[in-house]
């Protein structure tokens, strides 16, 4: 199974990204999708999930401001950023609850991680 990230890159303070990311692989269902961050020096941390039906959970600094939904026709995730902080400036990591064919089992599965900075 992998996951590719993309959308990441530079945006002024207060201004918007979408990132995606998409599972592929011999892929039977995918339970709870969602995107962690990780600072500099800092443990990875929830930034936002949403499970198969669509239920989604967020961080306390992101709430209000980000979105995450996803497409179950794609194996996709997305994650809508508005007013974009400096302090929002990470890697984000796109990840994934994953049973594959011939599995009875869910794994969580990683994307690569993808650079977002905020910075005028």
């Amino acid at each position: 199974v992998q996951l590719q990230a993309s959308g990441g890159g530079l945006v002024q303070p207060g201004g918007s990204l979408r990132l995606s990311c998409k599972a592929s692989g011999s892929i039977f269902s995918i339970g709870a999708m969602g995107w962690y961050r990780q600072h500099p020096g800092k443990s990875r941390e929830l930034v936002a999930h949403v499970t198969r039906g669509g239920d989604p959970i967020y961080g306390d600094s992101v709430k209000g401001r980000f979105t995450v939904s996803r497409d179950n026709d794609k194996n996709t995730v997305y994650l809508q950023m508005n007013s974009l902080k400096p302090e929002d400036t990470a890697v984000y990591y796109c990840n994934a609850d994953v049973r594959m064919l011939g599995r009875r089992d869910y794994n969580g599965y990683w994307g690569q991680g993808t650079l977002v900075t905020v910075s005028s």
